[in-house]
């Protein structure tokens, strides 16, 4: 399982995973000098089943928002903390409202420095808390209150978050091997290595995989860390650490925001088609055209938005839209996205990736408007029939292949089990 925090800057997310793991998720000397998180920190600690849970800490700061969303980007629960002193402040509003359009909801929230405020005033925070999370993914969560300096209501926020672990069921393996990159540095003497949250699949070491957006040229993995220790495979959910070195010779280009994926996905595109939504708070709404930046896995690009059917998204309503992108990007169906403003400094939407356009780009508007409306809620099994029910040219086995994210053994079975007729592609 893997848990991230949340909050705002100065809440004392660092040192209540420090309380809970022994672990200064602060690495960097800049971090420790301002005393203030600038990138992802990671621990690992056993809660008390014998597994290891990995911790996310992400920064706080309004400025460093992009970082937040690359850490909890494919996350399963939460430690959303607010400071008893200050209460929820604007990345408080901010951060759960990003939580809420990734679809998060499992989590704690935690009450942090009760020791600077009297019982009456953690009750009002406590009371704001429980406002925030109306109609939130994370409504569900329970409120805590803890102080990370003397160990209070820390055990009890280790027992709820083991209960949240028993809960927790592992990823389904299936799908192409994906994993979004949010580090890539060199090690003396290992070469190039890359670390982040492996979204779907599985790799072993010594298999060949390939970086994306990139020009297709394959990569061997040399060795793998999963949830911090020496391991022969890294699957769907954990954090994973890869030792990677090109087949060919080659110097390798494998930079934060990309992908580490299964050979014959290493695909990309600078537009899809997306449901997204608009936040309630937003007075203006999402406009047609719209410049944006654009957040997918550990990826921020700037963009715009073309709306499918109207000219606005309303505050708190959903449309469709094709993304248009100013430079290419990895995604998938079923990739979650977070829109930010031009200058990026607020969140203004986000929504679902559900065409990445390798299908959908040779049809009229009404057509595409057609099939997503029809499909954005099926499985791929679902889609599949209905493509070959409505399609005149029959589907794509490739692109919808790599549109959903199957493996070749999946979409042979999907086929077999539609009694489809296969015949050669053209190249």
């Amino acid at each position: 399982m893997i848990v991230a925090t949340a909050g705002h800057v100065d809440h004392g997310k660092t040192s209540l995973i420090r309380a809970l793991t022994g672990v200064d998720t602060d690495r960097l000397p800049e971090e420790k000098r301002r005393g203030l998180t600038i990138d992802l920190g990671f621990a690992y600690y056993d809660l008390g089943d014998g597994e290891k849970t990995g911790f996310v800490d992400v920064p706080g700061h309004e400025r460093f928002v992009r970082t937040m969303v690359a850490g909890v980007s494919s996350i399963d629960a939460v430690m959303f903390i607010v400071a008893a002193d200050d209460g929820p402040m604007p990345q408080t509003t901010e951060h759960l409202a990003i939580l809420d359009l990734l679809g998060v909801d499992k989590g704690i929230f935690v009450i942090s420095k009760i020791d600077r405020v009297d019982e009456k005033r953690t009750q009002e925070v406590a009371l704001e808390c429980e406002k925030l999370l109306v109609n939130k993914s994370l409504q569900s969560a329970h409120v805590l209150k803890v102080c990370a300096l003397d160990g209070r209501g820390i055990s009890e926020l280790k027992s709820s978050l083991l209960n949240l672990r028993k809960k927790w069921r592992p990823r389904k393996k299936d799908g192409c091997f994906r994993l979004a990159v949010d580090r890539s540095f060199v090690l003396k003497g290992t070469g190039r290595v890359v670390t982040g949250t492996v979204f779907s699949g599985q790799i072993g070491a010594d298999e060949n995989v390939v970086y994306a957006p990139g020009d297709g040229a394959p990569l061997r993995v040399r060795g793998i860390h999963a949830q911090n220790a020496l391991a022969s495979i890294a699957v769907a959910g954990q954090r994973a650490a890869l030792n990677v070195t090109s087949s060919e010779g080659r110097s390798l280009a494998a930079a934060k925001g990309g992908w580490i994926v299964g050979q014959r996905m290493g695909f990309s595109t600078r537009r899809f088609d997306a449901r997204i939504k608009a936040l309630g708070d937003e007075e203006k709404g999402l406009r047609n055209r719209m410049p944006v930046h654009v957040h997918i896995g550990s990826a921020d690009v700037t963009g715009r938005i073309n709306l499918l059917e109207k000219s606005s998204v309303e505050p708190g309503c959903t449309e469709y839209a094709e993304v248009i992108l100013d430079r290419p990007v990895h995604t998938v169906r079923g990739d979650k996205i977070v829109l930010r403003d031009q200058s990026a400094r607020r969140t203004i939407g986000g929504g679902v990736v559900l065409d990445s356009l390798i299908q959908t780009q040779k049809r009229s508007k009404a057509e595409r408007l057609f099939f997503l409306k029809s499909t954005s809620n099926f499985e791929a099994e679902d889609a599949f029939a209905f493509e070959l029910a409505h399609s005149t040219t029959g589907v794509s086995l490739s692109l919808f292949k790599c549109n959903w994210n199957r493996t070749q053994r999946e979409m042979d079975k999907l086929v077999k089990d539609s009694g489809a007729i296969s015949v050669a592609e053209d190249e």
